[in-house]
């Protein structure tokens, strides 16, 4: 276990004038308040914050950090307080350890909505001080490195989390080699199977080829010595196993097929000199096609920078090289804890290399923490991060030279809404290179985009298909909503105003607002565009506005000399003929065996009513159709199965409820649901039911059922429309429910 000067000698190698009684306060507090406590391998507590911080002091940050790592888990896991921290250390020390403590307290691979909201609660956290990512990365790193120790479930559920949201984030901020480890420690756990084949055959090829890397290391040196670059420093590795492993899955290899698992960095003193020795190498060995790539004239998103090229090298063995200066190195390997090392002009910058006065890293963070605001719920949060977290890159320009980093495999679509997303919603096409090129062309590196705009542009939904990067897809997908809602708006204003005016009442926006909560709707125009999609009954929102309104709840029944008859087979119901009044109705006769069938003479109150399969409820407006066997069958107005008789008008019946505050009859609708695949998912539903006194007739599971979401289809029995618009309503509240929707035939 590292001592305190130890500690203290580590920080001041790299920065002599650190506050070396902030490090030793800070030691022996936390080797206090930890005491006697023990860690699962029964290592005394206090060696993980120490350890937690040999990482940091390896990557040169200052003393508070430093000091932060040794009380990150004093205010989580013994008495401190935060108040008392502010004291001891000062408030912004005290902040730091208290957002940790928060973070520590995240899970990151539950289910999809919580998984989003408590990402979105550590970028938050990150995107106010880098070094609460830094300390939390340190920490994280550690835990993977005595995992061993944890119960099975544990070391499942940390190394996912590790690999889907730590190892690309180190990656994202520009700490490739943290990030490579983090992914091999979790790649251990995750597949141990695969980890030890690949552990296996690297092992015997490294046995096989023993002194193999040593030699190409030698002879590269002497290469570019011999050619004038006597300053040349020359690395050799074997590749990662998680890295050979993702490289055969990803090209469908097998571990024979593979032919760069070797890598080499060139580390030379100036830019000019990274080129000058591509040449060289160039001129003595062989270049494989396609693989060469500059990231000095074009950096990564995340500050990385170096040239990579793979030689056909010495021993006739492909061997991938890195040719960069010491100052890429440092940004390669710590990211954006490498700034820290050159702000404030403490650190040499060689060869007229300029560091970037914000790190692009930190900006794409910031970036990322602006579509919280533009997310319009956590899930689609999450995709866009994973997203931007994955995805390789492709390097654009604007035509002003504007360099934007894309996903690989993106389109001008998802290069507009890079630039902003008012430029994405309104493009209707795009130059690339100054042709005329279509939307789902994929970009490639250095690709010059032009976007065609137009003011009246709406995106198509069909968008969302086509791009790749997640601002793209749910600013399409808000865009598509948007245009939707305002179109059901109107229309549901239209109908508010009608049903209102019949009431006597008057309808108006700041009237609704107060019974909003009553609607289950946040806002005033998602509850009028619900009216308009039919999700919510008018005469609900004129109840919820005026509750002492009284209305019916089934319709009036109609004076007897409207040409409206009862059936003894249907009561509730009254039907009408075209042009026909009851008394015309009686003394139509019965019609002959020999005739030729028209339903409608044949009609009798004898006829048999049925409803169709997926119901109707009252409220709905209904029509009725005649059969051949001389039965009706009624069907809500929405249901498709009515499109078969458009060609037969002489079958439509109309029809009109005609129950009255007697009648005790409940009535069948068929409703749909996608729900996440869960244990408890059915229970809530049915309980949801349950309290709103509504029956589950049938119950099926749908065909598309995944490993995270099942479609149930429900047969429900209620009293009427307006019950069971309540019941769809709440179950869309409910977290287990994706979608739901009322089914008609």
């Amino acid at each position: 276990m590292m001592r305190q000067y130890e500690l203290v000698e580590r920080v001041q190698k790299y920065k002599p004038d650190a506050n070396e009684a902030l490090l030793n306060k800070a030691y022996v507090y936390a080797m206090q308040k930890h005491g006697q406590q023990k860690r699962a391998s029964g290592d005394p507590y206090i060696s993980h914050p120490l350890e937690v911080a040999a990482i940091l002091t390896d990557m040169r940050l200052d003393e508070s950090t430093i000091a932060v790592a040794l009380l990150h888990d004093t205010i989580e896991d013994t008495t401190a307080t935060r108040a008392e921290i502010d004291e001891l250390f000062g408030e912004d020390i005290g902040r730091l350890v208290e957002g940790l403590t928060k973070l520590k307290r995240l899970d990151l691979v539950s289910k999809k909505a919580k998984q989003a909201e408590n990402l979105r609660k550590l970028l938050l956290a990150i995107s106010d001080d880098v070094r609460v990512l830094l300390v939390k990365l340190a920490d994280r790193l550690h835990n993977m490195r005595t995992l061993e120790h944890m119960k099975a479930e544990q070391k499942a559920r940390i190394s996912e989390e590790t690999m889907e949201i730590y190892a690309p984030l180190a990656g994202r901020m520009g700490m490739q080699d943290m990030r490579d480890e983090l992914e091999d420690l979790s790649f251990r756990y995750i597949n141990p199977e695969a980890y030890e084949t690949v552990t296996e055959r690297l092992a015997d090829l490294s046995a096989r080829n023993e002194g193999l890397i040593k030699k190409i290391e030698d002879e590269l040196r002497e290469l570019l010595v011999a050619n004038g670059l006597a300053d040349a420093f020359v690395k050799g590795r074997q590749k990662k196993p998680y890295s050979i492993f993702r490289k055969m899955q990803s090209k469908s290899l097998s571990f024979e097929q593979l032919s760069d698992l070797y890598g080499f960095r060139i580390i030379i003193g100036d830019i000019p000199s990274c080129y000058r020795a591509l040449g060289i190498v160039h001129t003595r060995w062989r270049v494989v096609p396609g693989r060469f790539k500059d990231y000095i004239s074009n950096p990564k998103q995340n500050d990385y920078r170096s040239i990579h090229t793979t030689i056909v090298g010495p021993s006739r063995q492909r061997i991938e090289l890195q040719i960069r200066t010491q100052l890429m190195q440092d940004i390669a390997e710590y990211g954006i804890a490498a700034h820290a090392l050159y702000k404030d002009g403490r650190g040499a910058v060689k060869g007229g290399e300029l560091l970037p006065k914000e790190s692009s890293a930190y900006s794409w963070l910031r970036h990322t923490i602006e579509s919280l605001a533009e997310g319009d719920n956590p899930e689609e949060f999450l995709e866009h991060t994973k997203l931007e977290l994955f995805q390789d890159q492709v390097f654009c320009f604007t035509p002003k030279g504007k360099l934007i980093a894309l996903p690989r495999g993106a389109t001008p679509i998802d290069f507009a809404y890079a630039v902003h997303t008012n430029i994405g919603d309104t493009t209707v096409g795009a130059k690339i290179n100054g042709r005329i090129m279509p939307l789902v062309t994929r970009l490639n590196n250095g690709d010059e985009v032009e976007i065609i705009r137009s003011g009246v542009q709406v995106p198509p939904a069909a968008w969302e298909e086509i791009v790749v990067t997640g601002k793209a897809r749910s600013a399409i997908r808000r865009a598509t909503r948007m245009a939707i809602r305002k179109q059901y708006s109107g229309l549901g204003h239209r109908i508010l105003e009608r049903t209102f005016e019949r009431a006597a009442k008057i309808f108006s926006k700041e009237a609704l607002k107060p019974a909003l909560h009553r609607l289950a709707h946040k806002d005033v125009e998602d509850a009028i565009a619900a009216v308009g999609r039919g999700e919510l009954s008018s005469l609900d929102v004129l109840r919820a506005v005026y509750p002492d309104y009284k209305d019916e709840r089934v319709t009036v029944k109609p004076a007897p000399d409207e040409g409206w008859f009862n059936m003894r087979s249907a009561s509730g119901m009254m039907f009408k003929l075209p042009e026909r009044s009851k008394a015309a109705l009686e003394e139509i006769p019965v019609r002959d065996e020999g005739m030729e069938y028209i339903p409608i003479r044949g009609l009798s109150a004898n006829t048999e009513v049925d409803f169709a399969p997926s119901g109707a409820v009252p409220g709905d407006r209904i029509v009725g159709i005649m059969e051949q066997d001389n039965r009706m069958t009624i069907y809500p107005i929405q249901a498709s199965a009515l499109q078969r008789f458009d060609d037969q008008p002489d079958r439509w019946v109309d029809v009109r409820w005609d129950l009255d505050e007697a009648n005790k009859s409940r009535f069948v609708a068929t409703i749909e649901l996608n729900t996440i695949n869960e244990p408890g998912t059915l229970a809530t539903v049915a309980q949801t039911i349950a309290r709103l006194d509504i029956n589950i007739r049938t119950l099926t599971m749908g065909g598309n059922r995944t490993a995270d979401f099942s479609d149930l289809h429900m047969q429900v029995e209620v009293w009427d429309l307006r019950q069971l618009n309540q019941l769809l309503s709440q179950l869309k509240e409910l977290d287990c429910i994706s979608t739901v929707k009322r089914l008609y035939d």
